[in-house]
């Protein structure tokens, strides 16, 4: 790519869910577990969940360093997704979350197609809001060039793949 430096190149990660992205699995989140809302983001997840009726644990607080709840339901940053899943794994609780679909054809999701993954395949593409230091940037539209899933475990449905309708 001629003219891309990589040094003056910022990545940013932070795009924040929707609330209809969690209406629509309400009904496959266990309620009568405390449901901890691992990545903080703008705070609105956690506040989507408690509307949807959840008992919801949301603080800006480091998810490599704390375990708190019963599940975890949430939108991580992609950019950090093999160092949360092996996290995750080393806790062994159940766990709901957004990430790319295209995760599934990684190695570090292959090699653990053993464990008992489950994904739920929403209708239409989710959309995220983007946001650069807590604020949206400017003539940022909501829209989303990619699909993703909501990567399962521990949830004990009766398929493996839930298409959603």
């Amino acid at each position: 790519m001629a003219g891309f430096h990589t040094k003056t190149f910022l990545k940013y990660d932070d795009y924040m869910t929707s609330k209809y992205a969690w209406e629509n699995i309400s009904h496959l989140i266990p309620k009568d577990k405390v449901i901890w809302e691992s990545f903080y983001g703008d705070g609105k997840s956690g506040e989507y969940l408690t509307e949807l009726g959840f008992n919801v644990i949301h603080k800006p607080v480091d998810f490599f360093e704390n375990d708190l709840g019963d599940i975890i339901v949430s939108n991580p940053p992609f950019s950090k997704s093999k160092e949360i899943m092996e996290r995750l794994f080393i806790l062994d609780k159940p766990f709901i979350l957004l990430f790319p679909s295209s995760k599934i054809n990684t190695s570090y999701f292959r090699k653990w197609k053993d464990k008992g993954l489950q994904i739920i395949i929403p209708r239409k593409r989710i959309h995220f809001e983007k946001q650069i230091n807590g604020e949206k940037p400017e003539g940022w539209k909501s829209v989303c060039n990619f699909d993703c899933f909501y990567y399962c475990y521990k949830l004990g449905f009766k398929k493996d793949i839930i298409w959603l309708v």
